[in-house]
């Protein structure tokens, strides 16, 4: 029995590795793996954790009696700075009493990082001609130091590279690139906290010999252009602020700090911001500036460095993993487009940069790259990027370039404009598809989740929208790669969070993005900002904001509801608070007062292209209704983390809310005063109606407006994520398929349809006739719209987590629509879980098969269609392993047809012909009067 279960290596915290962790006690994580489908119903009953030291240390051991798996408290001695430590798990489980031992896992390794400020001995160093003036870029920078090791010391034990910069940077020694990792340090809120790296280069090092470090600094997010205007919002200066730190085997140390010893020179690099991209110049580069062997006759350009003060921000060790190369991507063809240019067609809008793995091109010659995300007219189409230019520049030296890519900045493209790669200017080799690569580039999470079906666009759709994430999650959760825009919107991350959580494991990166939202909260009265990091506050005035503030409050509940860690509540307590007590501007009856402007359901379709405010909900019945959802969930954060007297006074308050909310918007009849799918979906959602009447009133309203839609949507960026959730609340999970199978625009698979690879902003970025949207503000990688997968995870999938970290899970699949047969997968917290289902047909006969793997030490609460929907009744409560579910369904209606909205469509349908030549008005006219409403 022992071997059909495995215990996975552990993990720690939520760190992406272990190595650098920021706490001297990190909690302990470990999966389990079923090896047989045979294992059976399989519990944790106690576990044995070792930790081995190293050098002759002996093996500590504890052993406890638990269950528990997931972040269970360090049992060993606290860890001092840069102390390592490996740690394997076994377990005893099984059922009733047959219990047996697991295996033990495999040695994990956890470093602690440099936990204490005066661990560090480095100083923030920098060109001396570095200053940005007049709005310009500031022009990279390289600074190096050489050194010697001492030959007399041993064998290198460990060596590792702690750094940092004002700026983003990337490290070398010895002519070779260190570690792995995309715009290091990443974004945060620099004025409040900055993340440093921690680089294994124990085999870069060369005992005994010349050594050298260098360091490669441009602006990136630190000095550079930010959101719409704003320039430099952190500082004018790049610099780096790094340690090498060497342990020999005799136990003699050595460390090398950044300091006036230093040297530097200008980069090879003219230019490199993000929004407008890179030129590099073959003809200023030293190619062995970081190798000792490789000093050249242009070390005479290199000038002492100058110190500058020392950073008294937070440094941290993040446990959000870096931003990586994850995937490279061939070009597909090459356009000539109408008026001559060339075009290189990647197939998939993207997020990263190129790769030239060779290139020859005579001293002086430019070539210029320009990227864009959608081809108009068969040329390309820059006009969404506004201000941002996306053009990446080579200026060839007569010499081969090798393995060229920009360095500090990234693009979201599918198709790049390429001039002055021909042979005609010497340029080689031939530019063909061979020639250029794209590397994608994103916060290198964890995939857990996967969803497909057997409807092939809404498969398209839903890898649309992990690809729409990926390009996204760039260190912070932007709301798109392309413009000049890329800010950390926290109501987009806010309806997105339970689709973000399910595809990937974001409990590391949106927890250090919502500890960038506490501190940024402080001091704006308790308003969060409209954009973490908030670099907006020149162009917008502290205003608070309904769903966007809300992220304060609702984005750590879905972070918890996903991860189980009850620490990030506790630690985001405060912030929710400040934002429920004092960022809220209330009327005398507790809700939100009404002449404040909000963002509300932005982007209703039916808005005007410039005027993406202008929607069909009343903003301020949206900001109420999620101020009362609000205030009952941070009266349950309460109840969790033990502040019993905030709870009781926050589910009172909520419940005053409640009824002020009935008073102000609803009638007796369950009807609303904006009447529109949002609010209708809002109140259901958000268990607004007290009466199941009411809520039965509600459910026919909100199908007839959908019908009435003909299946199109009519929400805006709040009712979006959650009207085929409400649709489904109400017993018309029908009416959510045929929503989420419509083609026409505006609708989920029209952007499909269309050709998209991404999700769009608007719902009509592209228009029909291939035009781009007018409006200023269009993307086409925008990930808020693709909320709807959370419906599809959850309903056609049919899994979600029953209590928070997915020890328990409903498994409780709705088919509908022309679906025939679903798959979802999730690596939850405690192993692997599986659902697929088929749905076989014959005649009036529809037999649905389930089959659900579940993984050991967790258990699922099964619930088959057509049982009622309440969750305590009809479940079959089922633990580890595989199993099968099987059961009859009743005939659905399919297909749904939509209420003729036109009167002249109702009077065809019955009969009536027209004579002459009338015109539509008097078409209607005529026989409007006499044709009734027709449902079809």
């Amino acid at each position: 029995m022992s071997n059909l279960v495995l215990v996975l290596p552990p993990t720690f915290e939520h760190h992406y590795s272990g190595i650098g962790i920021s706490t001297n006690a990190p909690r302990i994580s470990w999966r389990f793996r079923s090896t047989s489908a045979d294992v059976g119903t399989w519990n944790q009953k106690s576990v044995e954790i070792q930790a081995f030291k190293g050098h002759g240390i002996p093996v500590s051991v504890y052993h406890y009696d638990s269950p528990k798996s997931v972040l269970v408290p360090w049992p060993f001695e606290p860890l001092e700075s840069r102390q390592i430590v490996q740690v394997r798990v076994r377990a005893i489980g099984g059922r009733d009493d047959q219990y047996h031992q697991t295996e033990w896992s495999p040695w994990s390794t956890v470093e602690a990082g440099l936990l204490e400020r005066d661990c560090w001995e480095a100083q923030m160093i920098t060109s001396l001609n570095v200053e940005k003036s007049n709005g310009m870029a500031v022009r990279p920078i390289r600074v190096r130091r050489l050194f010697n090791l001492p030959n007399d010391s041993g064998a290198i034990v460990k060596a590792r590279i702690y750094s940092t910069a004002f700026g983003v940077y990337q490290a070398h020694l010895n002519g070779s690139i260190v570690g792995d990792h995309i715009m290091s340090p990443g974004w945060t809120s620099y004025h409040h906290r900055i993340c440093y790296q921690v680089f294994d280069v124990t085999n870069l090092l060369r005992p005994g010999r010349s050594n050298v470090l260098g360091f490669e600094v441009a602006e990136g997010w630190y000095a550079g252009r930010i959101g719409w205007g704003t320039k430099a919002t952190y500082g004018t200066t790049i610099g780096i602020f790094a340690q090498l730190e060497v342990k020999f085997e005799s136990g003699t140390k050595f460390i090398l700090a950044t300091n006036q010893g230093w040297e530097s020179c200008p980069s090879p690099l003219i230019r490199s911001q993000i929004y407008d991209g890179e030129t590099y110049s073959a003809m200023e580069d030293d190619l062995g500036w970081s190798s000792p062997d490789g000093l050249s006759a242009i070390d005479s350009e290199w000038t002492a460095v100058r110190m500058l003060e020392e950073p008294r921000t937070t440094f941290i060790s993040s446990d959000a993993p870096p931003i990586r190369i994850t995937e490279k991507i061939a070009p597909t063809r090459i356009i000539s487009s109408p008026t001559g240019k060339t075009i290189l067609d990647f197939g998939q809008n993207l997020v990263g940069k190129l790769h030239i793995k060779s290139l020859n091109g005579p001293a002086g010659h430019r070539l210029k790259f320009t990227h864009a995300e959608v081809l108009e007219n068969e040329e390309l189409g820059t006009r969404p990027l506004r201000s941002a230019m996306c053009l990446d520049e080579i200026v060839t030296s007569g010499q081969c370039i090798k393995d060229w890519t920009p360095k500090f900045t990234f693009h979201g493209f599918r198709y790049v404009q390429i001039e002055g790669w021909t042979a005609e200017a010497g340029v080689s080799p031939p530019l063909d598809l061979n020639a250029i690569t794209a590397l994608v580039t994103h916060s290198d999470m964890e995939r857990t989740g996967t969803f497909e079906c057997s409807h092939p666009l809404v498969n398209k759709l839903h890898q649309n929208i992990v690809w729409s994430m990926r390009g996204n999650f760039f260190s912070i959760p932007t709301d798109c790669p392309q413009r000049d825009e890329r800010l950390g919107w926290t109501g987009d991350i806010q309806v997105f969070a339970p689709t973000a959580n399910f595809l990937y494991n974001t409990t590391g990166f949106l927890s250090s993005w919502l500890q960038d939202l506490a501190v940024e909260q402080k001091g704006r009265g308790g308003v969060p900002p409209l954009v973490v990091p908030n670099v907006l506050d020149s162009v917008y005035p502290v205003v608070p904001q309904a769903i966007w503030g809300d992220a304060a409050v609702l984005t750590p509940w879905d972070v918890y509801t996903a991860s189980g860690d009850l620490e990030i509540l506790r630690n985001q307590y405060e912030s929710m608070m400040l934002w429920v007590d004092s960022g809220i501007r209330r009327n005398s009856d507790g809700l939100w007062v009404d002449d404040l402007w909000q963002l509300g359901d932005w982007l209703d379709p039916k808005a005007p292209p410039n005027e993406p405010g202008d929607a069909r909900t009343s903003a301020v019945m949206v900001s109420d209704a999620y101020l009362v959802h609000v205030t009952f969930k941070i009266a349950e954060i309460a109840t969790l983390v033990g502040n019993h007297r905030d709870s009781t006074s926050y589910y009172a308050t909520a419940e005053h809310l409640k009824k002020a909310f009935h008073h102000k918007y609803v009638a007796p009849s369950g009807f609303l005063v904006s009447d529109t799918q949002t609010a209708l979906s809002l109140a259901i959602v958000f268990h607004l109606y007290d009466s199941p009447l009411q809520l039965e009133a509600a459910g026919n309203r909100l199908e007839h407006l959908v019908r009435i839609s003909k299946f199109r949507v009519a929400t805006g960026f709040v009712g979006t994520s959650i009207i085929l959730h409400a649709l489904t609340l109400v017993g018309r999970e029908q009416v959510a398929y045929r929503m989420l199978q419509e083609k026409r625009l505006p609708s989920w698979l029209y952007p499909v349809t269309m050709g998209a690879t991404t999700v769009w902003e608007r719902w009509d970025s592209l228009l029909p006739d291939g035009s781009i949207n007018p409006g200023e503000m269009t993307s086409f990688n925008h990930y808020a719209l693709g909320s709807v997968a959370d419906w599809l995870h959850t309903v056609v999938g049919g899994i979600r987590p029953k209590e928070a970290g997915w020890k328990s899970f409903f498994v409780a699949p709705r088919p509908g629509g022309t679906i025939r047969n679903a798959k979802v997968t999730y690596e939850s917290p405690y192993g692997r879980i599986e659902c697929s289902w088929f749905l076989k047909e014959a005649g009036e006969a529809r037999r649905f098969e389930l089959n659900v793997l579940v993984p050991p030490n967790s258990e699922a609460w099964v619930m088959l269609p057509d049982t009622v929907r309440e969750e305590s009744d009809k479940h079959v409560i089922v633990g580890s392993g595989s199993h099968t579910f099987f059961c009859d369904l009743s005939a659905k209606d399919w297909p749904l047809t939509a209420i003729k909205t036109y009167l002249w469509e109702n009077a065809r349908e019955a009969g009536y012909k027209p004579t002459g030549s009338l015109t539509i008005n008097q078409y209607k006219q005529r026989y409007g009067r006499h044709i009734p409403a027709l449902i079809h």
